[in-house]
């Protein structure tokens, strides 16, 4: 069977819609010349066909095929460059990262076709996002020289863009880095060497050059992250007039032998082993201290970068979920408990079937919820005309983003297990799609500072910007809700098991303030967990919202019943079944086990 592309936007539509204000998004001074609320069905509709004719069927290539490197280059599949050239093309791409660009889609619209891509070839899809985010970062630091010799053909998706941080050495340790720039007659031009590991879209053939971003220490810069500075390091250097000129000493090494993305090369770079690789600085030169600009600069893409991989995950999880949904409406096997004696039925009519895709269901819409509340505070911060709602914001992002990256990354991988498990051992064959979801949705809880690190900022930064307030604000709003809706007609009983999370989780943080202060050990040993909740009360918050409007949308007669009860099941689902984890996880942290750190190595 290999892949087989099953997707919907009705929870697209339903998002934009009727639960965030999308029409509020649409009429900002960006948008409101050439978009409209009315506009958001048939761009959902036409880009969910352009990823079922054009995107999907690419999708075999890219693990049968895969990224090949030999003799020193890469190729992809043939059928990825006819997909990547007319997703470029038609405005699907890059151009919508250009925060000037004619026609660019809001994050709210753009974020749902890039979740089609994603589910459709989630290998293909990083070399149509990588352009648009290193241009932007080009766009947001560079000169107009810069800007103009490099981010047009970008933003076109003529030429490609890579992150070039990890070394073999440092890992996610970024200040260890060993990548040396420099200095030159050229004030802006130093000389690299270094290399560079995990480099995703490092080489191929899609595009005529590539455009690395690469974090390096001017020689004699201050250590560890504040000596960094960032240069553009073109593959092919670029000439002033725009032409191509000569190979600019950037080889690369090999790519990684992946257990999933297969498609999408993972390569490890080499810069200047011949003493020839330009870099381009980005921005200004080591102050008198040593300390580069270079991580300020590259974390405007790793904050959105992190909401993105949270989205992929998303994405492949929930192709996954919707084969098993359709396997289960096909698959006869057993009798209903109920009726032992009666007919052979379709497994989706068994209680633990039920239950397995539920579960999916319900954390999955949780995970859209929160990825797009982040969006639509991206769109705010990025084209907001209040003040007020910018600053609300930029606010709530910083506590949203690492939730966004690890728990849906997690979670990607917990929902496809349990999709697999609905196939049996169906789904433990190549044959069908949920074995090779399982393989790429791994890797995103990895990408862009794995999940312990999203776990540490949240606690060990989060939890303390702004000398708290801000946390105290995100948690403010979850419980000004739950206080108004504490004796709701129809979900009380959830909003019963939403305060008494909310409360669990407000001693949680005076217990985890001790253990800074007696034995911060424990902090990084609970930190994960810390993640999980959070997002677990934040996913009930987000679900039994959408509820109500779902009840007020059957109050109303509308026809489409089983979306909005499916959208009032799933938040009780959520909200009685998954929300509890609050409390009891609360309890196994104020216990405060330090067997994991007691334990001695050899014992493991």
């Amino acid at each position: 069977m290999g892949s087989k592309y099953i997707f919907s936007n009705r929870d697209h539509k339903f998002i934009i819609k009727e639960w965030l204000d999308g029409r509020k998004i649409l009429s900002l001074k960006r948008f409101q010349d050439y978009l409209s609320i009315e506009d958001v069905d048939g761009i959902l509709d036409q880009s969910l066909k352009v990823c079922r004719d054009v995107v999907a069927p690419t999708n075999d290539d890219g693990d049968t095929i895969g990224a090949i490197f030999k003799e020193g280059k890469v190729t992809v599949p043939p059928s990825f460059h006819k997909a990547f050239k007319f997703i470029q093309e038609n405005g699907w791409g890059a151009s919508n990262s250009d925060v000037d660009g004619e026609g660019a889609l809001p994050e709210i619209l753009n974020q749902a076709v890039r979740e089609f891509i994603i589910g459709a070839n989630p290998s293909l899809s990083p070399y149509v996002g990588l352009c648009g985010g290193i241009a932007s970062v080009i766009k947001a630091f560079g000169s107009p020289e810069q800007i103009a010799l490099f981010t047009p053909k970008m933003f076109e998706g003529v030429w490609e863009g890579t992150m070039c941080l990890t070394e073999p050495g440092g890992g996610s340790d970024v200040g260890d880095m060993t990548t040396k720039a420099y200095a030159t007659d050229n004030p802006l031009i130093y000389k690299l060497k270094g290399t560079k590991c995990f480099i995703t879209g490092g080489d191929h053939d899609l595009t005529d050059n590539i455009i690395h971003l690469v974090l390096a220490r001017v020689a004699g810069a201050a250590p560890g992250t504040k000596g960094l500075s960032l240069f553009i390091v073109p593959k092919i250097w670029v000439n002033e007039d725009g032409s191509l000129g000569e190979s600019n000493d950037v080889a690369t090494v090999g790519i990684e032998h992946k257990m999933g993305l297969k498609g999408s090369s993972t390569a490890v770079l080499s810069f200047g082993d011949e003493g020839q690789c330009r870099g381009i600085l980005l921005g200004s030169a080591p102050d008198e201290k040593g300390f580069g600009q270079g991580m300020a600069q590259m974390f405007m893409m790793i904050n959105g970068s992190r909401l993105d991989t949270g989205h992929s995950a998303l994405a492949v999880a929930t192709v996954a979920y919707n084969n098993a949904v359709h396997y289960a409406r096909e698959r006869i096997q057993g009798r209903p408990i109920h009726n032992p004696k009666g007919d052979r039925v379709p497994i989706i009519q068994h209680e633990d079937i039920r239950r397995m895709l539920l579960t999916q269901k319900a954390t999955l819409e949780a995970m859209r919820a929160m990825i797009f509340k982040g969006y639509y505070y991206q769109d705010l911060i990025v084209f907001g005309d209040d003040p007020a709602d910018v600053n609300k914001a930029k606010r709530s992002i910083e506590v949203i983003t690492p939730l966004v990256k690890a728990y849906c990354s997690d979670q990607g991988w917990l929902m496809i297990t349990e999709a697999i498990q609905v196939f049996g051992g169906y789904g433990f064959t190549e044959e069908y799609p949920v074995a090779r979801q399982a393989r790429d949705v791994k890797i995103y809880s990895i990408w862009e500072g794995t999940n312990f690190i999203q776990s540490m900022d949240l606690v060990g930064r989060k939890w303390n910007l702004d000398k708290g307030n801000i946390f105290k604000e995100w948690l403010m709003e979850i419980a000004t809700f739950v206080q108004a809706n504490q004796n709701h007609d129809t979900f009380a009983r959830e909003f019963k098991v939403l305060g008494k999370a909310l409360l669990a989780y407000q001693e949680l943080l005076g217990t985890v303030l001790g253990y800074f202060k007696e034995n911060i050990r424990l902090v990084p040993l609970y930190s994960t967990r810390i993640l999980r909740i959070t997002a677990e009360l934040y996913g009930g918050y987000l679900l039994i919202q959408q509820a109500i409007v779902a009840l007020e949308k059957l109050k109303q007669g509308d026809d489409d019943k089983d979306f909005y009860n499916g959208k009032i099941q799933t938040a009780k689902f959520y909200l009685l079944n998954i929300v509890p984890d609050v409390m009891a996880t609360v309890k196994v942290i104020k216990e405060g086990d330090t067997s994991a750190i007691d334990i001695p190595e050899g014992a493991f």
